[in-house]
C-alpha cells in the first residue's frame, strides 16, 4: 500500500511542482511512532520557503481528497530536504559539484565502505569525487547504498 501511494503522489508532484519553479527531491510514506506520515521534500535553485511548502501542501492535500487514495489517517508534511540533503540519483551529484559529500558503498571501496570528499565531476554514469584524504574515487550512482550532501 505505501509503495502505491508513494508512487502515485510522486506521479502527481512531478506534474506539478515545475509549474511552481520547484523539483521533487523525494516522498516518504511510513507509519511512525503517532501515526501514519506522508512526507514530500522539495527544493528549487534558489532554495525553498515557507510559502512555496505551504501552496504545496495545499494542492498535494487537495490531490489526496479527491483520489482518495489513503483509507487512514495521516499527516502530511511538506518541507525541504535540508543542507544535508540525499544525493538520490546521478543528476543530483552533477547538480552539486562542488559541494562536499558523504557516501557510503554496497561493497568495500579500497578497503573501506564510507567517504566524504567533493563532488568534482560526473561524467554520463560516472561520479568523481576526491575523498578528504586525497584519493580520487571514481564510481557509479548503482555501487552506492546511501549519499548525502555534507557540512
Amino acid at each position: 500500500m505505501s509503495e502505491i501511494v508513494k508512487e502515485k503522489v510522486s506521479a502527481y508532484a512531478e506534474e506539478l511542482l515545475p509549474s511552481l519553479g520547484l523539483e521533487l527531491v523525494e516522498v516518504q510514506f511510513r507509519r511512525e511512532q503517532h501515526g501514519w506520515v506522508l512526507r514530500v521534500f522539495i527544493d528549487a535553485e534558489e532554495g525553498v520557503n515557507l510559502d512555496d511548502c505551504s501552496r504545496v501542501s495545499r494542492e498535494l492535500g487537495d490531490y489526496l481528497d479527491v483520489e482518495d487514495i489513503i483509507d487512514h489517517a495521516y499527516n502530511l508534511e511538506v518541507s525541504s530536504p535540508g543542507l544535508e540533503r540525499k544525493l538520490i540519483k546521478t543528476e543530483d551529484f552533477a547538480r552539486f559539484a562542488g559541494s562536499k559529500a558523504k557516501i557510503k558503498f554496497q561493497q568495500l571501496y579500497d578497503g573501506r565502505k564510507s567517504y566524504v570528499g567533493e563532488i568534482v565531476d560526473v561524467d554520463g554514469d560516472e561520479i568523481l569525487l576526491l575523498s578528504e584524504d586525497g584519493k580520487e574515487l571514481r564510481f557509479t550512482f548503482a555501487m552506492l547504498s546511501a549519499a548525502r550532501l555534507s557540512l
